[in-house]
């Protein structure tokens, strides 16, 4: 698969500034993945940039936003994960949001090779020396992208920056688009005093049958997540202490298919709701103090997973 040649600037860039080889990761790459833990007011801005196809017209510039909560949920020397929950202020009521999941020198990762497909790939010796992998789950802890790159600790500041990946249609844009298929993408994480901010240096693109793609425009993604004490916590670390356990089995079964290839096809629309639906039902009978068997767990993935074809 060729990756495109966007945002090839920004991919030098974190390319040159590779450390040594490391044998265990320097103190301030764990602090810092440690620092993006806590309570937010986010924000997140994205805007179109550079139109590269010809008659193609800007799309309206999207903001959103919300208060959510980043609670460690593993917390090993060479791995971290990190679990968001949103909180309405007005309501309490939580909602699992994304996951991510920080890997020091990786040996391989999933990336998003064909429509609802996620192929299992090793990451050059080169690319994965000294660095951090960073994998991005859906709220139903399926598979979103992952990056690979190194934390650079400099002037006071701690950023991470990710190699040029793919991602499918974030869900912001999927019932809008069709005319594009896949972002490529590197992303960039900052630590900063009043909490952290993700840049996206996302690249639109249709990627054909027959293996060609077309740029449709490139984009800047600006996520920023700062420090919130006016709003109330609780039911988010609540929910998490009821259904942790749960979610814990939901992981385990996508772990197990995502350990080698070829990875997985999901056998459902995009919007990923036929296995949204069930296992959010799943963890609000856990949280009522309901018991939830394995079996049902498994007859969700039964129904909509399965192995990748073979590459």
């Amino acid at each position: 698969m060729n990756i495109p040649a966007a945002l090839l600037t920004v991919l030098a860039c974190a390319a040159g500034i590779a450390p040594a080889a490391a044998s265990t990761p320097d103190p301030r790459d764990r602090q810092s993945i440690l620092a993006m833990q806590g309570q937010y007011l986010v924000d997140f801005a994205f805007d179109e940039t550079v139109l590269l196809k010809p008659g193609y017209e800007r799309m309206a510039a999207q903001r959103s936003g919300g208060d959510e909560a980043v609670i460690v949920v593993e917390d090993a020397p060479g791995r971290i994960v990190l679990q968001h929950l949103l909180v309405d202020p007005r309501s309490g009521h939580v909602t699992k949001h994304w996951r991510q999941d920080w890997t020091y020198e990786a040996p391989q990762r999933f990336e998003f090779s064909a429509d609802q497909t996620f192929s299992v790939r090793g990451i050059p010796a080169g690319l994965t020396r000294g660095a951090w992998t960073q994998c991005v789950y859906e709220v139903s802890d399926a598979p979103r992208y992952c990056g690979t790159g190194r934390w650079i600790h400099d002037d006071g500041a701690s950023t991470w920056t990710s190699d040029l990946s793919w991602r499918p249609l974030p869900r912001r844009e999927y019932t809008q688009r069709s005319d594009y298929n896949a972002l490529a993408v590197v992303n960039r994480h900052t630590i900063t005093p009043g909490g952290w901010t993700h840049e996206q240096f996302n690249t639109k693109v249709l990627r054909q049958a027959d293996g060609t793609q077309v740029e449709i425009a490139r984009e800047f993604g600006f996520n920023d997540y700062q420090k919130d004490t006016d709003v109330d916590f609780g039911p988010a670390y609540k929910y998490w202490e009821a259904t942790s356990d749960y979610w814990a089995r939901v992981r385990t079964r996508w772990d197990r298919l995502l350990a080698q290839a070829p990875g997985v096809h999901l056998r459902m629309p995009i919007d990923g709701m036929k296995m949204i639906m069930p296992l959010f039902t799943q963890a609000e009978e856990v949280e009522q103090g309901q018991a939830v068997a394995d079996a049902e767990i498994d007859a969700v993935f039964a129904e909509w997973v399965e192995p990748a074809p073979a590459r």
